[in-house]
């Protein structure tokens, strides 16, 4: 390894998704709270157990969608009372009623696209690089295997108590991962 690269954590390797499940429980308990853990396939309780919170984007969502109303209604009011009042078959020039179909369309973009830039801000997107990647037998989380790994900036974090709570746990391999 050169002298730049430091110590990111250490990752587990299990072979059974109730092994991982089993062992992050346990990781949680002992107090480790800076983990993640990979799987080719959703696994229940798995977020519960790493203590995964609630996710803002549905409020997110709200935020861009009211946004979004606010606006394509301000737009048209502005636009066909204070701009432009032309009095078309005797229509009062604030009809709400005209003005549904482009504040839905303008609710439902703005809603879209800031749920989408807000996935990309709070998962830390583009990403097209992890130190996990540095490790050969991540290779398989995508077919067969399951890896839990534990970060060095964890405060409960210490690279030999760990390895040897990892081993603890009935990893197949525990490997350090390099940044």
């Amino acid at each position: 390894m050169s002298d730049e690269a430091h110590l990111h954590g250490l990752m587990a390797e299990f072979s059974t998704a109730a092994a991982l499940l089993q062992a992050t429980r346990w990781a949680w308990a002992a107090g480790y709270r800076v983990m993640d853990a990979y799987s080719p396939f959703p696994v229940e309780g798995l977020s519960d157990a790493l203590g995964v919170r609630p996710s803002p984007i549905p409020l997110i969502g709200l935020g861009g969608g009211i946004v979004g109303a606010l606006t394509g209604f301000a737009m048209q009011y502005w636009i066909h009372v204070l701009a432009l009042p032309i009095n078309v078959g005797g229509r009062p020039l604030d009809s709400w009623q005209s003005f549904v179909p482009v504040v839905f369309e303008l609710t439902v973009l703005v809603a879209a696209l800031s749920m989408l830039i807000g996935l990309f801000v709070l998962n830390g997107h583009p990403q097209p690089y992890h130190a996990v990647f540095n490790v050969a037998a991540f290779a398989q989380a995508s077919r067969d295997r399951f890896f839990l790994a534990i970060e060095a900036h964890d405060p409960r974090f210490d690279q030999h108590a760990t390895r040897v709570f990892l081993e603890g746990l009935g990893a197949d391999e525990v490997a350090d991962v390099f940044a």
